[in-house]
């Protein structure tokens, strides 16, 4: 079990694409047990922050923490402990649902059992079949399952539920809250406010590579509920894409 306070300790982070610079001096403090979210416009620096804590990319500068630990001297330990899900997860579409799961539990000393996790993300009836003809929620579902499969102590799920019909997306936020009832952490990035509200214990607004914003839901709601424009008649009170449209002068499908 995790024994730092700390899921992940970000300071200073900054990581730079020529004269693009992609994280300007981000910090971010996530709490073990904690579902963090995660949220910004396209171009905000979110999916470079994400794939450095996750060791996929080399920071430029700065210090960062995953579970008490970091890549440069734990690689191998981080890697037992993690379960990531890309935002575009390619999987051989030649091998069956079945056949993936059990080479992603292979990577792992410890892990669940495939059968408990292909019925958790409940693509029991598409076990034996090829990756190639599943239908796009039930990719998304797949890479959500070889996520899950190593149990880990921390998760990342960029954009998970984008693609998947209403009832799958709320059966997947029982599984994620499931999960994190277990006392583990998920760090979540999702264009979705209404799931960062219902999921997440704290969300992070990123933009131009920096946090601007950081807070429950609800203290993010309710800070900004005095400067946002009136809500339409329909809507009863201020939300958290509410909040994000103030402080970034974007929606959240801005190109």
């Amino acid at each position: 079990m995790v024994t730092t306070e700390h899921a992940l300790l970000v300071k200073g982070l900054k990581k730079a694409y020529g004269d693009v610079v992609a994280v300007d001096g981000l910090n971010l403090d996530m709490k073990v047990g904690e579902c963090f979210g995660l949220i910004g416009p396209n171009g905000a620096g979110k999916t470079t922050t994400i794939e450095i804590c996750e060791g996929l990319l080399d920071r430029d500068s700065g210090d960062v923490e995953v579970l008490g630990m970091t890549w440069d001297a734990n690689g191998n330990q981080l890697r037992e402990k993690l379960g990531i899900q890309l935002q575009d997860t390619q999987l051989s579409e030649k091998l069956t649902v079945s056949e993936t799961l059990h080479l992603f539990r292979s990577f792992y000393v410890k892990g669940r059992d495939v059968r408990d996790v292909i019925d958790a993300v409940q693509l029991g009836e598409k076990n034996n079949a090829r990756v190639g003809t599943l239908s796009g929620g039930q990719k998304q579902r797949l890479a959500i399952a070889c996520a899950l499969v190593g149990d880990p102590d921390l998760l990342f799920l960029d954009e998970p539920t984008t693609g998947l019909d209403p009832q799958s997306r709320r059966r997947l936020w029982s599984l994620i809250e499931g999960f994190k009832a277990t006392g583990r952490s998920i760090l979540l990035t999702t264009h979705y406010m209404d799931e960062a509200e219902k999921l997440c214990d704290r969300v992070a607004i990123v933009d131009h590579g920096r946090v601007i914003a950081l807070g429950t839901p609800a203290e993010l709601i309710e800070s900004i509920g005095a400067t946002i424009p009136a809500p339409p008649p329909r809507a009863s009170s201020a939300s958290l894409e509410d909040v994000f449209v103030a402080l970034t002068g974007r929606t959240l499908r801005d190109e």
